[in-house]
């Protein structure tokens, strides 16, 4: 029961046995009650043509030798007609005429009579079968008297039986082969249906084994934002080995430099290289901790709810302004109140921290950060009024060889992690020259649709 297949299969099998049967009966009942009218219909038309060749004269009934329907000429026909007078005659005999097709025929000894003017219909036994009875009572005027009688017309029911079982047995043969090929119809759809979930289980068994990277099937829009957000995991969790990689490598370039300073004092005095080899073991452990640091970045993406980016930049701000109280600095803010930053909360710090640390060293008086959104874009821009920074550096401080030997005006080694971090966001930075402060801007743009 855990499978959707198995459900819906169920749920249609049931839905087929229920509806199906119901719909048999309510045709069946439908169609019984439209013969049961037609029969009515009929009974009605042949008491009208009966009474029309009826006549009353000296008290007395005079009809036809024979009927214009010659089912009433013709012995046993199934069709029969007798006129009786009303009970409360007692001077006329029971029997006032019966059709040549009730000649052999025992007589039932109860019969209707309904009021003058009205219809009853019944049904009775006659000769071991059923039969449909229908009364209908009218009064004649003989010299002005009246002639009160009941005319009763005898149908039998075989034919309506034969036609009924006729078409039940038709009506559920046919419903019987429709639940059939509803069933396989079905089958066929939810097959269909499903198979968008049968590809994702397949691509994902390739992705399991390595021969895909990412979920590439046309699914339908139902499965799209899933097969988004599958495919964001996936690219988050390489860029998560990518990074761990580059920071190994970056560990091991930048103990490089530290470990040739201390392999070159040893021709120096005992003293000069103690406090130098100290200087540089605390670099040392100074980069691997700054390393590791990076290394634990989450790197998360749009699964989260979102952090508020004013409450992060507010954090900033007020530790930023302590740091560089020296500098009188005056920060320019402008932030969406709305804007949602879709990843961890560390790295958002991790972000920001390092491009407006660079900017309050870069800046002469002021640092403006400005944060808002354009339909599913999300920008956040960060200037000063410094000196800026030149065309020909702006892709060698990004870039992971140029970052320790490139810092240029207050802008080093921390934004080739920033680009690193907004990277694995599925971001873009972009650094140039801010119209409005005259010095370097960092525009960072991430899509909110991922």
């Amino acid at each position: 029961m855990n499978s959707l297949k198995v459900r819906l299969l169920l749920s249609t099998l049931v839905m087929t046995v229920i509806m199906l049967p119901l719909i048999g009966f309510a045709l069946t009942t439908a169609f019984e009650r439209q013969l049961n009218i037609s029969i009515k219909n009929e009974l009605k038309a042949y008491s009208y043509s009966i009474f029309t060749v009826a006549e009353v004269e000296n008290n007395e009934l005079l009809m036809p030798d024979s009927l214009l329907e010659n089912l009433f000429n013709v012995s046993q026909s199934g069709l029969y007609a007798l006129i009786t007078p009303l009970p409360q005659e007692k001077s006329q005999s029971r029997l006032l005429w019966q059709s040549q097709s009730l000649l052999t025929l025992s007589l039932p000894e109860l019969l209707p009579y309904p009021d003058v003017g009205k219809t009853k219909f019944s049904k009775i036994n006659l000769s071991g079968n059923n039969h449909l009875l229908y009364s209908f009572s009218v009064s004649f005027s003989d010299n002005g008297q009246a002639f009160p009688v009941t005319l009763h017309l005898i149908k039998d029911q075989q034919q309506l039986l034969i036609a009924l079982e006729d078409f039940k047995g038709k009506l559920w043969t046919w419903l019987f082969v429709l639940m059939l090929v509803f069933v396989f119809v079905q089958i066929i759809w939810l097959l269909w249906t499903l198979k968008p979930l049968t590809v994702l289980t397949h691509e994902l068994e390739h992705i399991e084994k390595g021969q895909k990277k990412a979920l590439d099937a046309n699914y339908p829009l139902e499965l799209q934002q899933v097969t988004q957000q599958l495919n964001t995991l996936l690219a988050t969790e390489e860029n998560q080995r990518k990074r761990y990689r580059n920071a190994l490598s970056d560990l091991a370039h930048s103990l490089k430099n530290p470990l040739a300073v201390i392999q070159s004092q040893t021709a120096q005095s005992q003293t000069a290289i103690s406090v130098s080899t100290s200087e540089q073991l605390q670099r040392i452990n100074q980069i691997i901790e700054h390393q590791l640091k990076r290394a634990q970045s989450a790197g998360q993406s749009s699964w989260y709810l979102g952090i508020q980016i004013s409450q992060v930049v507010k954090k900033l701000i007020t530790t930023l302004s302590k740091i560089y109280h020296d500098n009188d600095l005056f920060f320019a803010i402008d932030i969406d109140e709305t804007a949602n930053f879709k990843g961890d909360e560390a790295d958002l710090m991790e972000i920001l921290g390092n491009i407006l640390d660079n900017a309050c060293k870069a800046a002469k008086h002021k640092v403006a950060i400005k944060v808002f959104t354009e339909g599913t874009k999300l920008i956040i821009e960060v200037s000063d009024d410094g000196e800026g920074i030149e065309e020909s550096q702006q892709k060698v401080i990004l870039s992971r060889g140029g970052r320790a030997d490139t810092y240029q005006a207050g802008h080093g080694i921390g934004l080739a992690i920033v680009n690193d971090l907004v990277s694995s966001y599925q971001g873009q930075l972009f650094i140039g020259k801010s119209e409005v402060l005259s010095g370097a801007i960092f525009t960072i743009i991430f899509d909110l649709s991922n």
